[in-house]
């Protein structure tokens, strides 16, 4: 039996309500993968190092631990030097559109050639992307300032944060355990 001249109808209201409720779901617990910004400015982990290994220590330490947070707060200052920029804030608007598919709302490990891509490499190769489209808007300077404003917050914030009452899970102690040990953080 053929149907030539059935005029294809929309989704029934329902579905669509289904769709924007499964994609709420998903920025719940993509997001969910993000530590509390509570214990990320807990005031009463913050103290100076003892020492330059102390130093190096916590800033491996949180940035393992505190990724998702720091990407999100050089993504909103470099959102935030845009902003007088249409053409450049569309394409980081694009761009973040992949961020929030590749990166942050992602239910399953991603797969590429039936190859596991850590979320790490997920992170440079778009922020590689993201500055060099952007560079191609012809903004460097705004991006290239508004990148190490980011970068300077992240590494004081992960050299001032203390790592005394972060949980690790085995996934990110490996290769980072022992110097939480020899160092006494």
């Amino acid at each position: 039996m053929t149907t030539y001249g059935t005029i294809p109808t929309s989704a029934s209201p329902s579905a669509n309500l289904e769709y924007i409720s499964r994609a709420k779901q998903r920025i719940k617990a993509g997001l969910g993968a993000r530590r509390p910004w509570k214990a990320m400015f807990n005031i009463r982990s913050f103290g100076l190092p003892a020492g330059v290994s102390d130093a190096i220590s916590r800033i491996r330490i949180n940035i393992a631990y505190f990724r998702m947070n720091y990407a999100i707060v050089v993504l909103v200052i470099l959102f935030l030097s845009l902003l007088w920029h249409p053409i450049s804030l569309i394409v980081f608007v694009v761009l973040m559109a992949a961020w929030l598919f590749l990166y942050f709302l992602r239910d399953e490990p991603l797969v590429i050639f039936n190859r596991l891509i850590d979320d790490r490499v997920v992170l440079i190769v778009m922020s590689v992307l993201t500055i060099g489209f952007l560079l191609l808007t012809d903004v460097t300077l705004n991006i290239v300032v508004a990148v190490l404003i980011g970068l300077g917050l992240v590494v004081a914030h992960a050299v001032l944060r203390k790592t005394e009452d972060l949980y690790l899970d085995d996934e990110e102690t490996s290769g980072l355990m022992p110097n939480v040990a020899a160092t006494g953080s």
